[in-house]
């Protein structure tokens, strides 16, 4: 699918007054050095702006509704809503891997269904709509799409911990966790991890990094829990 500005905007609900700060939202850095286009830029800048928006945004919003919430806490919690997993997660709900310009190179390796990549465009979205319209849409565009189902966003941060827990809970034994495969080029890996119990197989998870498989694979393990 190509970029399409108009089917964005009707998927997050805000429309652009200025709509090449959009497209600049939704180019990757390797689509703008292979069309090498003066004037159009990554998402990069971008990014970085939506980044520090998205802090602002969701440090107010926790402090304003978890009042009795020692710093500490509000921490990791916010943490766990801001993680890689949770702000690609969002982006897939609303489309932006079919939407991202990228290089012929970028899309033969996977990079539309990146987390990295969906991590980077929640927060470039973001940013493009506190340029555009200043901080009502852009808190608008947080809450609707990421401070919801907290308790879930949490649940996956913790998986670990969580998971440990509740196999000590049991009276069962070490939870281990051991990689699969790693694919991939070495600039953007994969790392494919399975979590053992008792030394059977529970569930697989997949990450950029052998600790977001390690997370991805608890994560499930603990939803495979919960359905016994």
């Amino acid at each position: 699918m190509k970029y399409d500005g108009a089917a964005i905007e009707k998927n997050i609900g805000y429309v652009f007054k200025d709509k090449s700060l959009l497209k600049q939202a939704m180019s990757h850095s390797s689509y703008v050095n292979e069309i090498k286009i003066k004037g159009h830029k990554s998402y990069e800048r971008l990014e970085f702006l939506g980044d520090a928006v998205l802090e602002l945004i969701s440090s107010e919003y926790l402090y304003e509704h978890y009042e009795d919430m020692p710093e500490g806490k509000l921490t990791k919690l916010r943490a766990s809503i801001v993680c890689e997993y949770t702000l690609s997660s969002v982006s897939r709900q609303l489309g932006y891997g079919d939407f991202v310009m990228l290089s012929k190179g970028e899309e033969l390796t996977g990079g539309r269904n990146r987390n990295s990549i969906l991590c980077d465009l929640f927060e470039s979205v973001l940013g493009a709509i506190y340029l555009d319209g200043g901080m009502e849409p852009a808190k608008h565009y947080v809450y609707t799409f990421l401070m919801t189902d907290i308790e879930s966003k949490q649940l996956f941060y913790d998986a670990k911990t969580i998971l440990q827990e509740m196999v000590q809970k049991d009276g069962k034994g070490v939870v281990a966790y051991e990689i699969l495969e790693e694919k991939g080029p070495d600039h953007n890996k994969c790392f494919v991890t399975k979590v053992l119990v008792d030394g059977k197989q529970l569930a697989t998870g997949e990450g950029s990094s052998k600790k977001n498989a390690e997370q991805m694979a608890a994560y499930q393990a603990i939803l495979q829990l919960k359905k016994q």
